[in-house]
């Protein structure tokens, strides 16, 4: 019986950590990953928070309004681990990112591991200089 208990227990829990996956990791079902759009704008606020950061861009269109996009980006783990800190962007830097746009037509995108440069620089690539330089003492 108590077999029988602990099987039905553990498929259950199973079950909805299979069940929440899908609900969470929806970037296919809300982003065209088969479309990159380059923006260029002024970063109005960065969140480094869970479950994703978050990086809203002023970007000025070609008749000259500004439009606030939303974008998506890794989690604050993955952007360590990609060589960006949470003082990576700032209210003021421009920026120039490759990220896959919004199916619904909103002006927000998801940048996972895309191309950012923040005022002309690559910042991954700058935290990645410095930390090999640093070394064992």
């Amino acid at each position: 019986m108590k077999l029988s208990l602990r099987l039905a227990l553990l498929a259950t829990l199973l079950g909805l950590a299979a069940a929440s996956l899908p609900a969470h990791h929806g970037t296919a079902a809300s982003y065209d990953q088969h479309k990159v759009t380059t923006l260029q704008g002024t970063v109005s606020e960065f969140l480094w928070r869970n479950p994703h950061c978050a990086l809203f861009v002023d970007v000025k269109q070609p008749n000259g309004e500004t439009v606030s996009y939303s974008i998506e980006m890794y989690s604050p783990s993955l952007m360590v681990k990609q060589g960006y800190t949470r003082n990576v962007l700032k209210k003021g830097d421009t920026v120039e990112m490759d990220v896959h746009p919004s199916l619904a037509g909103s002006p927000s995108g998801e940048c996972l591991g895309c191309r950012l440069l923040v005022n002309g620089k690559d910042p991954a690539e700058g935290q990645a200089k410095q930390t090999k330089g640093k070394g064992k003492q």
